[in-house]
Protein backbone atom coordinates (compact mmCIF):
# COMPACT_ATOMS: atom_id res chain seq x y z
CA UNK A 1 0.00 0.00 0.00
CA UNK A 2 1.21 3.77 -0.46
CA UNK A 3 2.24 5.39 2.67
CA UNK A 4 3.41 8.63 1.03
CA UNK A 5 1.71 11.52 3.21
CA UNK A 6 0.49 13.36 0.26
CA UNK A 7 -1.06 10.37 -1.37
CA UNK A 8 -4.55 10.39 0.17
CA UNK A 9 -5.52 7.39 -2.14
CA UNK A 10 -4.34 4.48 -0.92
CA UNK A 11 -5.15 1.37 -3.53
CA UNK A 12 -4.35 -1.95 -3.43
CA UNK A 13 -5.13 -5.79 -4.56
CA UNK A 14 -5.90 -8.15 -1.37
CA UNK A 15 -6.41 -11.58 -2.82
CA UNK A 16 -9.50 -10.96 -5.39
CA UNK A 17 -10.33 -7.64 -4.21
CA UNK A 18 -9.17 -3.89 -5.22
CA UNK A 19 -9.53 -2.11 -2.39
CA UNK A 20 -9.53 1.36 -1.86
CA UNK A 21 -8.92 3.89 1.22
CA UNK A 22 -9.28 7.26 1.58
CA UNK A 23 -6.62 8.69 3.63
CA UNK A 24 -7.37 12.16 4.44
CA UNK A 25 -8.82 12.45 7.91
CA UNK A 26 -8.10 15.68 9.06
CA UNK A 27 -10.75 16.51 6.09
CA UNK A 28 -12.64 13.97 6.40
CA UNK A 29 -11.73 12.61 3.08
CA UNK A 30 -13.12 15.46 1.52
CA UNK A 31 -12.00 14.99 -1.90
CA UNK A 32 -9.64 16.97 -4.16
CA UNK A 33 -9.02 17.06 -7.46
CA UNK A 34 -6.20 14.19 -6.83
CA UNK A 35 -8.07 11.94 -4.75
CA UNK A 36 -11.20 12.12 -7.85
CA UNK A 37 -8.00 11.03 -10.64
CA UNK A 38 -6.78 8.57 -7.78
CA UNK A 39 -9.91 7.14 -7.97
CA UNK A 40 -10.83 6.92 -11.41
CA UNK A 41 -7.34 5.18 -12.38
CA UNK A 42 -7.73 2.58 -9.71
CA UNK A 43 -11.02 1.82 -11.02
CA UNK A 44 -10.15 1.98 -14.54
CA UNK A 45 -6.91 -0.28 -14.31
CA UNK A 46 -9.03 -3.08 -12.47
CA UNK A 47 -11.77 -3.01 -14.59
CA UNK A 48 -10.48 -4.75 -16.92
CA UNK A 49 -7.84 -6.63 -14.68
CA UNK A 50 -9.32 -10.33 -13.72
CA UNK A 51 -6.98 -10.88 -10.89
CA UNK A 52 -9.91 -8.19 -9.54
CA UNK A 53 -13.42 -9.68 -8.93
CA UNK A 54 -14.89 -6.70 -6.92
CA UNK A 55 -13.83 -3.30 -5.25
CA UNK A 56 -14.57 -1.63 -1.33
CA UNK A 57 -14.06 1.44 -0.89
CA UNK A 58 -13.29 2.64 3.19
CA UNK A 59 -12.42 5.87 4.45
CA UNK A 60 -10.01 6.85 7.89
CA UNK A 61 -10.89 8.70 10.76
CA UNK A 62 -8.15 10.31 13.40
CA UNK A 63 -8.09 7.39 15.18
CA UNK A 64 -7.33 4.91 11.74
CA UNK A 65 -9.07 2.77 9.55
CA UNK A 66 -12.97 3.70 9.73
CA UNK A 67 -15.32 6.44 11.48
CA UNK A 68 -15.62 8.63 8.77
CA UNK A 69 -16.12 7.80 4.89
CA UNK A 70 -15.91 11.15 3.25
CA UNK A 71 -17.45 14.79 3.86
CA UNK A 72 -17.57 15.58 0.65
CA UNK A 73 -16.03 17.85 -1.93
CA UNK A 74 -13.23 20.33 -1.05
CA UNK A 75 -15.57 23.09 -0.47
CA UNK A 76 -12.71 25.64 0.77
CA UNK A 77 -11.03 24.46 -2.54
CA UNK A 78 -14.60 25.47 -4.03
CA UNK A 79 -14.19 29.23 -2.65
CA UNK A 80 -10.78 29.69 -3.34
CA UNK A 81 -10.99 28.76 -6.93
CA UNK A 82 -14.18 30.77 -7.70
CA UNK A 83 -12.62 33.97 -6.12
CA UNK A 84 -9.51 33.76 -8.05
CA UNK A 85 -10.69 32.25 -11.23
CA UNK A 86 -8.43 28.88 -10.83
CA UNK A 87 -9.77 26.78 -14.43
CA UNK A 88 -9.28 23.57 -11.89
CA UNK A 89 -12.49 24.19 -10.37
CA UNK A 90 -14.12 23.56 -13.86
CA UNK A 91 -12.08 20.37 -14.12
CA UNK A 92 -13.09 19.05 -10.69
CA UNK A 93 -16.90 19.05 -11.63
CA UNK A 94 -16.09 17.11 -14.92
CA UNK A 95 -13.80 14.80 -12.95
CA UNK A 96 -16.32 14.23 -10.25
CA UNK A 97 -19.32 13.53 -12.03
CA UNK A 98 -17.37 11.30 -14.51
CA UNK A 99 -16.01 9.78 -11.71
CA UNK A 100 -19.35 9.31 -10.40
CA UNK A 101 -20.68 7.73 -13.54
CA UNK A 102 -17.98 5.26 -13.80
CA UNK A 103 -18.83 4.01 -10.20
CA UNK A 104 -22.56 3.58 -10.86
CA UNK A 105 -22.05 1.79 -14.34
CA UNK A 106 -18.77 -0.05 -13.07
CA UNK A 107 -19.04 -3.61 -14.54
CA UNK A 108 -17.70 -5.05 -11.06
CA UNK A 109 -19.36 -5.26 -7.83
CA UNK A 110 -18.71 -2.26 -6.13
CA UNK A 111 -18.88 -1.97 -2.07
CA UNK A 112 -19.20 1.09 -0.23
CA UNK A 113 -18.62 1.02 3.80
CA UNK A 114 -20.00 3.90 4.43
CA UNK A 115 -18.80 4.26 8.36
CA UNK A 116 -19.15 7.82 10.02
CA UNK A 117 -19.76 11.22 8.05
CA UNK A 118 -20.65 10.25 4.06
CA UNK A 119 -22.07 13.38 2.78
CA UNK A 120 -22.05 14.96 -0.54
CA UNK A 121 -19.33 14.12 -2.60
CA UNK A 122 -19.32 10.70 -0.23
CA UNK A 123 -22.69 9.38 -1.26
CA UNK A 124 -21.36 10.84 -5.12
CA UNK A 125 -18.90 7.87 -5.02
CA UNK A 126 -21.10 5.00 -2.96
CA UNK A 127 -24.76 5.62 -4.10
CA UNK A 128 -23.67 3.79 -7.00
CA UNK A 129 -22.12 1.30 -4.98
CA UNK A 130 -24.15 -2.23 -5.95
CA UNK A 131 -23.93 -2.98 -1.90
CA UNK A 132 -23.94 -0.16 0.15
CA UNK A 133 -22.84 -0.95 4.00
CA UNK A 134 -23.82 1.51 6.77
CA UNK A 135 -23.09 1.61 9.98
CA UNK A 136 -24.74 2.95 13.46
CA UNK A 137 -21.75 5.74 13.52
CA UNK A 138 -23.07 6.73 10.06
CA UNK A 139 -24.14 10.21 8.65
CA UNK A 140 -25.67 10.20 5.42
CA UNK A 141 -26.73 13.42 3.72
CA UNK A 142 -26.97 15.66 1.02
CA UNK A 143 -26.50 19.20 2.74
CA UNK A 144 -25.61 21.48 -0.10
CA UNK A 145 -28.53 23.42 0.46
CA UNK A 146 -26.82 24.54 3.40
CA UNK A 147 -24.01 26.43 1.11
CA UNK A 148 -25.87 27.85 -1.35
CA UNK A 149 -25.12 24.68 -4.11
CA UNK A 150 -28.32 21.94 -5.33
CA UNK A 151 -27.29 17.98 -4.29
CA UNK A 152 -25.22 17.10 -7.30
CA UNK A 153 -22.31 14.55 -7.90
CA UNK A 154 -26.07 12.64 -9.46
CA UNK A 155 -27.66 13.78 -6.22
CA UNK A 156 -30.88 14.57 -8.72
CA UNK A 157 -30.70 10.79 -9.54
CA UNK A 158 -30.48 8.95 -6.38
CA UNK A 159 -32.57 11.05 -4.76
CA UNK A 160 -35.52 11.03 -7.33
CA UNK A 161 -35.52 7.84 -6.96
CA UNK A 162 -36.77 7.34 -3.52
CA UNK A 163 -40.43 6.35 -2.54
CA UNK A 164 -42.73 9.12 -3.06
CA UNK A 165 -41.31 12.66 -2.49
CA UNK A 166 -38.79 11.39 0.10
CA UNK A 167 -36.32 12.97 -2.33
CA UNK A 168 -37.39 16.20 -1.98
CA UNK A 169 -37.39 16.48 1.34
CA UNK A 170 -33.95 15.25 1.90
CA UNK A 171 -32.05 17.23 -1.11
CA UNK A 172 -34.85 20.38 0.01
CA UNK A 173 -33.40 19.91 4.13
CA UNK A 174 -30.45 18.66 3.99
CA UNK A 175 -31.76 16.03 6.51
CA UNK A 176 -28.96 13.75 8.11
CA UNK A 177 -29.72 10.33 8.33
CA UNK A 178 -28.48 7.66 10.63
CA UNK A 179 -27.28 4.13 9.43
CA UNK A 180 -30.37 2.77 9.81
CA UNK A 181 -32.48 5.65 8.77
CA UNK A 182 -30.74 5.45 5.15
CA UNK A 183 -31.86 1.57 4.83
CA UNK A 184 -34.88 3.21 5.77
CA UNK A 185 -34.59 5.46 2.98
CA UNK A 186 -33.53 3.37 0.43
CA UNK A 187 -29.82 5.11 0.82
CA UNK A 188 -27.86 1.93 2.16
CA UNK A 189 -28.67 -1.80 1.66
CA UNK A 190 -27.26 -3.19 4.67
CA UNK A 191 -26.40 -1.93 8.23
CA UNK A 192 -23.48 -3.84 9.80
CA UNK A 193 -21.96 -3.00 13.90
CA UNK A 194 -19.11 -0.74 13.15
CA UNK A 195 -16.89 -2.94 15.28
CA UNK A 196 -16.91 -5.57 12.64
CA UNK A 197 -15.70 -3.38 9.96
CA UNK A 198 -11.62 -4.32 10.25
CA UNK A 199 -12.28 -7.77 10.37
CA UNK A 200 -14.69 -7.63 7.22
CA UNK A 201 -12.11 -5.53 5.52
CA UNK A 202 -9.01 -7.96 6.33
CA UNK A 203 -11.36 -11.05 5.25
CA UNK A 204 -11.00 -9.24 1.62
CA UNK A 205 -7.86 -10.47 1.54
CA UNK A 206 -7.61 -13.61 3.33
CA UNK A 207 -11.09 -15.17 1.20
CA UNK A 208 -10.54 -17.62 -1.53
CA UNK A 209 -13.61 -15.95 -3.53
CA UNK A 210 -14.38 -17.23 -6.97
CA UNK A 211 -16.58 -14.43 -8.06
CA UNK A 212 -17.40 -10.63 -7.15
CA UNK A 213 -20.93 -11.73 -6.35
CA UNK A 214 -19.23 -14.21 -3.35
CA UNK A 215 -17.86 -11.16 -1.99
CA UNK A 216 -21.11 -9.35 -1.80
CA UNK A 217 -22.50 -12.24 -0.46
CA UNK A 218 -20.03 -12.70 2.15
CA UNK A 219 -20.04 -9.15 3.48
CA UNK A 220 -24.12 -9.57 3.49
CA UNK A 221 -23.70 -11.95 6.21
CA UNK A 222 -22.86 -9.25 8.86
CA UNK A 223 -25.45 -7.21 8.41
CA UNK A 224 -28.35 -7.15 10.81
CA UNK A 225 -31.53 -9.33 10.15
CA UNK A 226 -34.18 -6.33 11.23
CA UNK A 227 -35.69 -3.88 8.87
CA UNK A 228 -35.40 -0.34 10.32
CA UNK A 229 -38.24 2.03 10.22
CA UNK A 230 -38.53 4.75 9.19
CA UNK A 231 -38.70 8.04 12.25
CA UNK A 232 -40.91 10.33 9.01
CA UNK A 233 -44.09 9.73 8.04
CA UNK A 234 -44.07 8.82 4.59
CA UNK A 235 -47.84 10.03 4.21
CA UNK A 236 -46.76 13.56 5.68
CA UNK A 237 -43.65 13.70 3.61
CA UNK A 238 -45.58 12.95 0.42
CA UNK A 239 -48.37 14.90 1.55
CA UNK A 240 -46.48 18.34 1.81
CA UNK A 241 -43.16 17.73 -0.59
CA UNK A 242 -45.51 16.90 -3.05
CA UNK A 243 -46.89 20.07 -3.46
CA UNK A 244 -46.23 21.98 -6.43
CA UNK A 245 -43.78 24.60 -5.19
CA UNK A 246 -41.29 26.13 -2.44
CA UNK A 247 -43.79 28.70 -1.07
CA UNK A 248 -46.95 25.82 -1.22
CA UNK A 249 -44.41 23.43 0.72
CA UNK A 250 -43.29 26.50 2.95
CA UNK A 251 -46.69 27.86 3.93
CA UNK A 252 -48.38 24.36 4.65
CA UNK A 253 -45.35 23.25 6.98
CA UNK A 254 -46.05 26.40 8.94
CA UNK A 255 -49.92 26.07 8.65
CA UNK A 256 -48.94 22.78 11.08
CA UNK A 257 -48.70 22.46 14.57
CA UNK A 258 -46.51 19.23 14.38
CA UNK A 259 -42.65 19.41 16.02
CA UNK A 260 -41.70 17.91 12.60
CA UNK A 261 -43.31 20.66 10.50
CA UNK A 262 -42.13 23.32 12.71
CA UNK A 263 -38.68 22.12 12.55
CA UNK A 264 -38.31 21.53 8.82
CA UNK A 265 -40.03 25.08 8.18
CA UNK A 266 -37.27 26.62 10.44
CA UNK A 267 -34.57 24.49 8.36
CA UNK A 268 -35.64 25.84 5.04
CA UNK A 269 -36.26 29.46 6.28
CA UNK A 270 -32.32 29.52 6.53
CA UNK A 271 -31.65 28.04 3.45
CA UNK A 272 -30.95 29.72 0.26
CA UNK A 273 -34.42 30.56 -0.95
CA UNK A 274 -33.01 30.81 -4.73
CA UNK A 275 -31.41 27.23 -4.45
CA UNK A 276 -34.11 25.90 -2.84
CA UNK A 277 -36.51 26.50 -6.08
CA UNK A 278 -33.49 25.21 -8.02
CA UNK A 279 -33.64 22.13 -5.50
CA UNK A 280 -37.00 21.24 -5.99
CA UNK A 281 -37.10 21.91 -9.81
CA UNK A 282 -33.37 19.99 -10.05
CA UNK A 283 -35.08 16.32 -8.39
CA UNK A 284 -38.20 16.89 -10.21
CA UNK A 285 -37.00 16.88 -13.63
CA UNK A 286 -34.23 14.08 -12.87
CA UNK A 287 -37.23 11.74 -12.46
CA UNK A 288 -37.47 11.03 -15.69
CA UNK A 289 -33.71 10.95 -16.95
CA UNK A 290 -31.10 8.89 -17.14
CA UNK A 291 -28.20 8.81 -14.83
CA UNK A 292 -25.92 10.46 -17.73
CA UNK A 293 -28.74 12.99 -18.40
CA UNK A 294 -28.88 13.85 -15.20
CA UNK A 295 -25.07 14.73 -14.70
CA UNK A 296 -25.15 16.42 -17.84
CA UNK A 297 -28.41 18.71 -16.18
CA UNK A 298 -25.74 19.11 -12.52
CA UNK A 299 -23.17 19.66 -14.95
CA UNK A 300 -24.84 22.93 -16.08
CA UNK A 301 -26.25 23.75 -12.83
CA UNK A 302 -22.82 23.98 -11.13
CA UNK A 303 -21.55 26.14 -13.94
CA UNK A 304 -24.57 28.50 -12.89
CA UNK A 305 -24.20 28.15 -9.16
CA UNK A 306 -19.89 29.87 -9.91
CA UNK A 307 -21.42 31.96 -13.04
CA UNK A 308 -25.05 33.10 -12.67
CA UNK A 309 -24.67 35.17 -15.80
CA UNK A 310 -28.54 35.23 -16.25
CA UNK A 311 -28.31 37.54 -12.75
CA UNK A 312 -25.42 39.24 -13.45
CA UNK A 313 -23.66 37.35 -10.26
CA UNK A 314 -20.37 35.37 -9.88
CA UNK A 315 -17.50 35.13 -7.58
CA UNK A 316 -18.82 36.86 -3.88
CA UNK A 317 -22.13 37.53 -5.64
CA UNK A 318 -23.11 33.90 -6.38
CA UNK A 319 -24.98 32.29 -3.84
CA UNK A 320 -22.54 29.21 -3.20
CA UNK A 321 -19.78 31.86 -2.64
CA UNK A 322 -21.48 33.25 0.17
CA UNK A 323 -23.03 30.02 1.55
CA UNK A 324 -19.77 28.87 1.71
CA UNK A 325 -18.30 31.71 2.92
CA UNK A 326 -20.68 32.03 5.67
CA UNK A 327 -20.56 28.26 6.86
CA UNK A 328 -16.80 27.10 6.15
CA UNK A 329 -14.34 30.07 5.67
CA UNK A 330 -15.49 33.28 8.11
CA UNK A 331 -17.84 30.64 10.43
CA UNK A 332 -20.25 33.63 11.14
CA UNK A 333 -22.86 30.97 9.99
CA UNK A 334 -25.15 34.57 8.47
CA UNK A 335 -24.93 33.79 4.95
CA UNK A 336 -27.11 36.90 3.21
CA UNK A 337 -29.01 35.43 0.78
CA UNK A 338 -30.72 37.16 -2.65
CA UNK A 339 -32.86 37.14 -2.52
CA UNK A 340 -33.54 37.47 1.38
CA UNK A 341 -36.79 35.57 0.84
CA UNK A 342 -38.76 32.39 -0.68
CA UNK A 343 -41.52 33.85 -1.82
CA UNK A 344 -39.26 36.37 -3.71
CA UNK A 345 -37.61 34.02 -6.05
CA UNK A 346 -39.18 34.50 -9.74
CA UNK A 347 -39.73 31.66 -12.50
CA UNK A 348 -37.37 33.83 -14.68
CA UNK A 349 -34.19 33.20 -11.54
CA UNK A 350 -34.87 29.70 -11.52
CA UNK A 351 -35.13 28.66 -15.35
CA UNK A 352 -31.45 30.43 -16.41
CA UNK A 353 -30.29 27.72 -13.83
CA UNK A 354 -31.44 25.02 -16.76
CA UNK A 355 -30.22 26.59 -19.94
CA UNK A 356 -27.36 25.32 -21.48
CA UNK A 357 -23.98 26.58 -21.53
CA UNK A 358 -22.61 25.07 -24.21
CA UNK A 359 -23.65 23.46 -27.41
CA UNK A 360 -24.34 19.71 -26.93
CA UNK A 361 -21.33 18.53 -28.90
CA UNK A 362 -18.92 20.76 -26.25
CA UNK A 363 -20.40 19.55 -23.07
CA UNK A 364 -17.71 18.59 -20.63
CA UNK A 365 -19.95 15.63 -20.43
CA UNK A 366 -21.28 14.72 -23.56
CA UNK A 367 -19.31 11.55 -23.52
CA UNK A 368 -21.29 9.94 -20.98
CA UNK A 369 -23.80 7.31 -22.08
Amino acid sequence: MQTNPDVHVHAEIRGRVGCLTLARPKALNALSLAMIRDLTAALLSWREDPQVLAVAIRGTGKEGPFGAFCAGGDIRFFHQSALSGDPALEDFFTEEYALNHLIHTYPKPYIALMDGICMGGGMGISQGASLRIVTERSKLAMPETNIGLFPDVGGGYFLSRCDGHLGEYLGLTGRVLAGADAVSAGLADALVDSGRLVALWESLGETPFETGEAVERWCLTHKHRETPRAPWSATEVDRVFGLASVPAIVEALEADASDWARETAAILRQRSPLMLHVVLEQIRRARGMSLAQDLRMERNLVRHCFHTRHLQRQGVSSETVEGIRALAVDKDHQPQWNPARIEDVSPEMVEGFFSEPWPAWAHPLAHLD
